[in-house]
């Protein structure tokens, strides 16, 4: 799933979760949803957690056969290519077919509204239909049911869970045309192409692996978390955990903030008050990275080593205050990408099975170029929007 939540969103994932939000304070020695060695997490494959590490690292190939450099929504990381001809119709005129699980959050709107300027670039495709399922299973599975009357050329789905909407895309890839996943996955095979960036466990350890050079031995780490229960939180923090273990740091919390500011700043006014220095936070999403800075400037306190995320808030907040800081990232451009991926398709051009985009991470180095004062901010900074031809407009 993905990492941002209004309150509504929020609320239903907990409902879903079946447990409290208010989970008691968990130390190094272990956490409500991990084990103390997080090899024993539910959420820990090791295959799948050395995978996305050497993704990291691994040569982009662009649609051109080049690298692909400057347009990351088209890069492919270690591609196993399918052919396409099949499902080939020529001479354009496409009904492209949206199945949303949401635009509850500004993550899902900023994305949604890439997506929707990615269409106006492409001719070809004559009629757009996007069906909004609101964070709802049972409305995304009926949703998905009517595209078999729509008469669309292709199909895609960015799925609201996994399990329960595998079903709905297995009996869209018997309709006949193609099928894209993207974001979210499902446990079926059976689409053309899942397009997605390299996963949780890469993002978690690229924030983990940044206060274990910036933060000295033994010195006092916050984890700062939204819910428990959600597969790509828990990848995070399974990833992050695996490097916290043996690296001399101290995990003194691992809380629940439920993506809320006012509790943020509560939990974290705690710590510092239980242990006088925090040395550190890791942060599983950035929604309140900039309330959780915040905290410590209340407190009188310098602000440690942060991990926060790509939005312009907390971008802003780090420039200001001169923090050592990094923001790994979800990028939003991958919603350009099913849109491509479908015309790609639909001229009989072959597409990656998995198409894995790059994951990158704004650094102190590359900070400045990813600034944009001039967005809302909660505008996310990896869009990839700045050339499209309504930018800054259309995201305003």
């Amino acid at each position: 799933m993905n990492r941002k939540w209004s309150v509504v969103a929020v609320a239903g994932l907990l409902a879903m979760a079946g447990c409290a939000s208010d989970l008691p304070d968990q130390g190094p020695g272990g956490s409500a949803t991990r084990a103390a060695d997080p090899s024993k997490s539910d959420y820990f494959d090791q295959a799948e957690f050395d995978r996305q590490l050497k993704f990291r690292t691994a040569a982009a190939v662009g649609l051109d056969g080049g690298d692909g450099a400057g347009k990351p929504w088209e890069q492919m990381l270690d591609p196993k290519l399918v052919d396409t001809a099949k499902f080939a119709k020529p001479g354009g005129n496409y009904h492209v077919c949206f199945s949303n699980a949401s635009v509850d959050n500004p993550w899902r709107q900023v994305g949604w509204k890439t997506m929707q300027e990615e269409v106006k670039l492409h001719p070809e495709i004559t009629k757009f239909t996007n069906l909004d399922a609101e964070a709802k299973d049972d409305k995304q599975i009926s949703d998905i049911q009517s595209f078999a009357t729509r008469q669309c050329s292709a199909i895609i789905i960015s799925p609201n869970t996994t399990a329960t909407l595998t079903p709905a895309v297995e009996s869209a890839c018997k309709i006949g045309v193609p099928v894209i996943v993207f974001d979210r996955g499902v446990k079926t095979d059976c689409p053309v192409t899942f397009v997605h960036p390299i996963g949780g466990f890469a993002f978690g350890v690229n924030g983990a692996e940044f206060l274990k050079e910036k933060v000295a031995p033994g010195g006092k780490i916050l984890a700062l978390r939204i819910l428990p229960g959600v597969d790509v939180l828990e990848t995070r923090w399974a990833g992050a955990n695996k490097v916290f273990e043996g690296s001399g740091l101290k995990v003194v919390g691992v809380r629940f903030t439920d993506g809320d500011a006012a509790k943020t700043k509560s939990i974290v006014n705690e710590y510092i008050q239980r242990e006088g220095t925090i040395d550190g936070v890791w942060m599983d999403a950035g929604a309140t990275a900039v309330a959780a800075v915040e905290a410590f400037q209340d407190a009188g306190k310098p602000i440690p080593p942060f991990v926060g995320e790509d939005q312009q808030d907390f971008l802003r907040m780090w420039v200001k205050e001169k923090m050592t800081a990094i923001a790994p990232t979800y990028p939003t451009y991958q919603w350009r990408t099913p849109i491509i991926a479908a015309v790609r398709i639909l001229a009989g051009k072959q597409v990656p099975k998995e198409w894995v985009l790059p994951q990158p991470k704004i650094t102190q180095d590359t900070l400045q170029s990813y600034l944009k004062q001039d967005m809302p901010p909660l505008h996310y900074a990896m869009c990839g929007c700045e050339s499209m031809p309504s930018y800054p407009g259309a995201w305003k």
